[in-house]
């Protein structure tokens, strides 16, 4: 009877652990959660390599161009790996990538969000070791579109397809540095191959077929995977455009089974009527693409370069975006001779409080309230 009892006891113990093992939830599924939770209370505000440098300074322990302006950190802040491929110890826009994975840790520990993207140069034109760092236009960069067989000859059997091997396995390396102290990954929202529907990167849509592109995202998405990493939330972003329908965004997606975020990259380049216009709607067709395929959506890179209208943050941007679901949007860095993000000493930093002090816009306070 004893030995009966034991057994029932075992058995129900490993049913126990099983259970826990299907309920227990990776990174990346927490974050999902996360962001659909957060999306109830509003859409967060995110900036570009907010961390490292400002309009009028650069590298100061916890400084911040959004936080100097309002008191608070952005809830999202976005990290470029390009340059990662080379073995460079900067990327291309020269942060070193020790700083890089020290600012992501950080912020993760403030409770804040990390999106990290990739531009990659030309594999093709590059040197490998060139030391290209800072180097951006255009000879062997991301935006070299000399030839439009690059991502052909990335995939098995091209050229070019161990030299990826490398490339992909130094992003793995970088990627297995983030973790807390204790050894929890951070999660990630993981942007690779963005803004596909144009052709100024060597993966848009004049450099490679439908299928090729599907084929890049796969590999690279397999390789991680494969890696581990199971903590990264695959984002997909097609840039703004008049013509992006519900089609024309499947054309290239991967599949629901490979993303969890949709989003668009949307500039200001021309008025002011044409950008609120394009942005609503391809909002609209973007929010209603993620509630059909049960994804989160977000404008996950935004702005007007150097504010050449102070008002809009509240004039032009808000006001498209509080009639939409999203879960965030970003806008890019703050460089001394471009930048998209506010600061204390430029004139549209009156208006950028009012975007902070709106009910449904999210900084860091927010998000861990």
């Amino acid at each position: 009877m004893k030995k009966y009892i034991y057994i029932i006891g075992v058995a129900t113990m490993m049913a126990a652990c099983g259970q826990k093992a299907v309920v227990e939830k990776t990174q990346s599924e927490k974050l999902m959660e996360r962001l659909q939770t957060l999306q109830q209370k509003g859409y967060m505000f995110g900036h570009q390599d907010d961390p490292f440098y400002g309009l009028t300074w650069e590298y100061q322990t916890d400084s911040s161009d959004v936080k100097n302006t309002v008191g608070d950190y952005p809830a999202v802040m976005g990290f470029e790996l390009g340059g990662i491929e080379m073995g460079d110890a900067k990327n291309l826009d020269s942060v070193p990538f020790t700083k890089m994975r020290e600012e992501i840790i950080k912020h993760h520990e403030r409770g804040g969000i990390i999106t990290i993207s990739w531009h990659p140069r030309n594999p093709l034109t590059t040197i490998e070791g060139g030391g290209n760092a800072g180097q951006k236009f255009p000879e062997g960069t991301a935006w070299d579109t000399t030839d439009s067989t690059v991502v052909k000859n990335l995939l098995e059997g091209g050229s070019k397809h161990e030299l990826f091997q490398t490339w992909m396995q130094r992003v793995s390396d970088f990627l297995a540095q983030l973790k807390t102290e204790d050894g929890q990954k951070i999660p990630v929202i993981f942007r690779p191959w963005h803004e596909n529907t144009g052709s100024w990167f060597w993966w848009g849509e004049k450099l490679c077929t439908a299928e090729e592109y599907k084929a890049l995202w796969n590999m690279l998405q397999d390789k991680l995977n494969a890696d581990g990493f199971d903590n990264l939330l695959w984002a997909y972003s097609p840039g703004m455009a008049p013509d992006l329908t519900n089609e024309k965004y499947l054309e290239r997606y991967p599949g629901d089974d490979r993303i969890s975020l949709v989003g668009i990259d949307g500039y200001q380049w021309g008025t002011k009527e044409d950008f609120v216009s394009q942005l609503d709607q391809n909002l609209a067709m973007l929010t209603k693409f993620a509630a059909d395929h049960g994804k989160v959506a977000a404008l996950t890179e935004c702005g007007l370069k150097n504010l050449t209208d102070p008002t809009w943050w509240t004039s032009t941007l808000t006001p498209v975006l509080d009639k939409h679901a999203i879960s965030y949007f970003l806008v890019w860095r703050n460089y001394k001779e471009e930048w998209f993000g506010p600061s204390p000493s430029q004139p549209d930093a009156p208006y950028f409080k009012q975007l902070y002090e709106k009910e449904n816009t999210l900084f860091l306070k927010e998000i861990n309230n």
